[in-house]
């Protein structure tokens, strides 16, 4: 049988001040269903990555429904899309119900131009893919960075939080 687990390296940026993005291998499956973009590109098999793995204080029981992504197909001002995107993964539910602290390491990239109600929150991956169709992950590098840094340091998180009163 063969294997049906495979990695590929993605970009870590926890949440705590003072620990610099690092390299992480992203563990992916094969999918449970198919991917058309994938079948007509010659039968590669979708995968699903697993960046819970990364992400702390998660809800553990609810699986792919305890985090959600955001695309990166160009930074502003761009006329054309990445040949290779990029996949944000961020924590939305945690294991205790409370919010997720800010993440310290892109709140110090956006400097003045940072919002509480919108801040990246929690241990964020990121992905890279070798399509514009998100179908094949193919490995990120720290060549990546300068552009992770460009669009996290001008672009708030998709979820806005409510101020605590």
């Amino acid at each position: 049988m063969a294997d049906t687990f495979s990695s590929f390296d993605a970009i870590l940026f926890k949440a705590a001040l003072g620990r610099a993005p690092s390299i992480v291998s992203l563990l992916t499956s094969e999918a449970s269903f198919i991917d058309s973009h994938g079948l007509q590109a010659g039968g590669n098999v979708a995968r699903v990555p697993h960046p819970e793995v990364y992400m702390d204080f998660l809800a553990e029981n609810l699986r792919l429904r305890a985090w959600r992504h955001q695309l990166v197909e160009a930074l502003d001002g761009m006329n054309k899309k990445f040949t290779c995107p990029y996949i944000i993964f961020f924590p939305v539910i945690s294991h205790d119900g409370m919010p997720f602290p800010i993440n310290r390491i892109i709140q110090e990239m956006q400097g003045s131009m940072f919002v509480k109600e919108y801040a990246w929150r929690g241990d964020i991956v990121v992905a890279k893919y070798s399509d514009g169709h998100f179908s094949q992950i193919t490995n990120a590098s720290m060549a990546d960075y300068p552009i992770l840094k460009n669009y996290l340091s001008t672009h708030a998180s998709p979820i806005k939080r409510c101020p605590v009163k």
